[in-house]
């Protein structure tokens, strides 16, 4: 007996020992730590680079601590990067043991691409072009110089409360345009309100059906009570040639008359508390501070990065299971707009060329009239090539275009428990939607699967205030994708679709098959473009389903050319093999676009299930993020 009893008390002792033995590898960075520190909680490194740098080196040389993963523990604190912060192949971790980057207990760390304003003055002296009422309101800072160069940016925060760029957007009912001249590739507005005797970086942002526009402006001529408006290369061209969606003329008055348009990004237009302006010539951050806000006092941030991590890596040599807990991602730019303009052809994906065809059709359709080669807005946190790469309970923040964006060859991946807010384009974002080498109408069905993003999961996010800048984009969007599960999501305020899911406006079967949409909360959409659904669809997507949906709240938008063209759920061109079981929406008001073959409609509208209504949206587990 007492043999057994040793041998019980030596297996325990083991045991303790292995369980004692089994943690992860630790590397703690703190914004106050030094690179010349080993990395242990003592003594933190400084940088996350330096801290991805030793965990890589540990890999390498196949250290026995990394047996069971490595934590990257970053406290407290705001990370600046001058870089953005890239993963290769080598900084992957395995199933068994993950670089998992986490917040320590009770900590909140940001990595940030924004740089500080200082040094705020009051105004003193005339401003050429400054409107009267903004006289003696204004302060002035000198813009932040980074590589020797004036920094060029289009968002500013105060106290992480983003500031309005100087603009028209708030001065009343938008404007609309009288006519579209395409042969001189010009437009004629009513006569300005403002003095843009002077053009400097003027912006011409116009409401196209599903999309906006933003255009440089090369020059202003004034005939009388109206205005010829001109602009700049490439995205004139592109502006005067692509189809769909264009300027909308409502010749016969029978509809919401024409496109509505704003002006952006002068002295000119700097009229009202909480707006800015960047002369870029002389160097100088100009704003009119709220009631509230005293700049001796406030933290105003400008962005410098577009980009803050890239995890990069090929189908042959994929970067796998890194994770990352609680971390915030914030203040990113995005800079295309200013040096090329942006002619959206749907949700942000911008056109690169585009024109109406004068004999239609296509290898894929024959009656198809249009053709259109596109690129894709830059993201906060970008993945390629890559698989097991989960974000947790993390916050994407303050970003001018997408916030995260899993682009190609990815597959395995977890977005859960994550806040998306002040998001200037999309949220969420997978899959492949065309480029410069592949038209966008054409089906995508790769001879390497492995290109394909596929087994993805998007769970209990809240995504709300996003598409703030680029109206036309979404809540989450995937393209060319398969076995994507996008459910109990909360997605709100946003100004065009909630979720989309297809591409191509194919009914060819493609690549996509088997994603599911099930048990979000879609609210508050639609607040300025039409032509919406809260679940949008396209192209054939065999075995998809939608179902136990909650939608509601549909706003419609005050520029629409057609005001009833909304829909809860959408199934726009080639829109085939989707099931659509059991969503609960507010009116049952539904739309199909020349949809494909093989859709099911199964009890949807405001009959649903008080219980189906009721469970959509976040898990119980996740509703603290309502408190964000």
């Amino acid at each position: 007996m007492k043999n057994i009893t040793k041998t019980m008390m030596f297996l325990v002792f083991v045991l303790l020992a292995e369980l004692c033995i089994a943690q992860p590898a630790e590397i703690w960075v703190s914004v106050n730590g030094s690179d010349k520190n080993p990395g242990s909680k003592e003594q933190p490194m400084k940088s996350i680079l330096m801290a991805q740098r030793k965990a890589r080196e540990m890999r390498r040389l196949n250290s026995p601590e990394i047996k069971d993963g490595i934590n990257i523990i970053l406290t407290d604190g705001k990370y600046q990067l001058e870089e953005p912060i890239f993963f290769r192949p080598e900084d992957s971790g395995t199933e068994t043991s993950p670089t998992i980057f986490t917040a320590n207990k009770e900590a909140k760390p940001v990595i940030s691409g924004g740089t500080p304003v200082k040094n705020w003055t009051k105004v003193e002296g005339e401003i050429p072009g400054l409107p009267k009422e903004a006289k003696g309101q204004l302060w002035v800072a000198d813009a932040p110089v980074i590589g020797g160069h004036c920094l060029a940016f289009r968002q500013m925060w105060v106290n992480e409360k983003k500031a309005i760029r100087a603009s028209t957007l708030n001065d009343g009912e938008l404007p609309r345009i009288l006519s579209v001249d395409k042969e001189s590739e010009a437009l004629w507005i009513p006569l300005p309100k403002a003095n843009l005797k002077t053009i400097g970086q003027l912006e011409f942002v116009i409401h196209q059906w599903w999309a906006i526009a933003n255009l440089r402006v090369k020059n202003i001529e004034v005939v009388g009570d109206k205005a010829k408006i001109t602009f700049h290369q490439p995205e004139s061209r592109i502006e005067f040639e692509h189809p769909w969606p264009a300027p909308f003329i409502d010749e016969e008055k029978k509809l919401n008359g024409n496109s509505a348009f704003y002006f952006a990004n002068s002295i000119a237009l700097l009229n009202s508390p909480g707006e800015w302006y960047e002369d870029l010539n002389a160097g100088k951050i100009y704003y009119w501070p709220k009631k509230d806000e005293n700049l001796n006092k406030s933290e105003v941030i400008v962005p410098c990065l577009e980009t803050l991590v890239s995890i990069e890596g090929t189908t042959d040599h994929p970067v796998s299971y890194i994770y990352f807990k609680g971390i915030g991602f914030e203040h990113t730019t995005w800079m295309r707009p200013s040096q090329a303009g942006h002619v959206p052809l749907q949700a942000g994906m911008y056109i690169y060329d585009a024109y109406k065809l004068k004999e239609p059709g296509t290898p894929d359709k024959a009656g198809l009239e249009n053709q259109a080669w596109i690129g894709r807005q830059s993201a906060g946190v970008t993945v390629s090539g890559a698989n097991n790469i989960n974000f947790y309970r993390c916050s994407f923040n303050h970003m001018a275009a997408t916030g995260l964006d899993y682009i190609y060859g990815t597959n395995h991946d977890k977005i859960e428990g994550c806040t998306f807010s002040d998001i200037g384009g999309t949220a969420i974002q997978a899959g492949f939607f065309g480029d410069k080498t592949f038209e966008a109408h054409l089906p995508y069905n790769p001879s390497d699967e492995r290109e394909v993003c596929q087994f993805e999961t998007i769970s209990n996010n809240l995504i709300t205030d996003v598409t703030n800048e680029d109206w036309g984009c979404v809540g989450i969007s995937v393209g060319y994708a398969h076995d994507v599960t996008i459910e109990h999501n909360e997605v709100n305020n946003l100004n065009y679709s909630g979720i989309c899911v297809g591409w191509g406006w194919t009914k060819t079967i493609n690549c996509m098959k088997n994603n599911k949409i099930h048990a979000n909360y879609i609210h508050h959409f639609a607040k300025m473009m039409y032509d919406v659904g809260g679940i949008y669809t396209l192209s054939a997507q065999p075995n998809s389903i939608v179902s136990e949906n909650r939608i509601e709240s549909l706003e419609k938008a005050p520029y629409a050319h057609i005001p009833e063209h909304y829909q809860y759920i959408y199934y726009d061109e080639g829109s085939s093999f989707i099931r659509a079981i059991d969503n609960w929406t507010e009116k049952d008001k539904f739309f199909s676009n020349s949809p494909g073959p093989g859709n099911e409609w199964k009890n949807n509208g405001p009959q649903v299930d008080q219980a189906i209504k009721d469970k959509a949206g976040l898990d119980a587990e996740f509703k603290d993020l309502l408190n964000f």
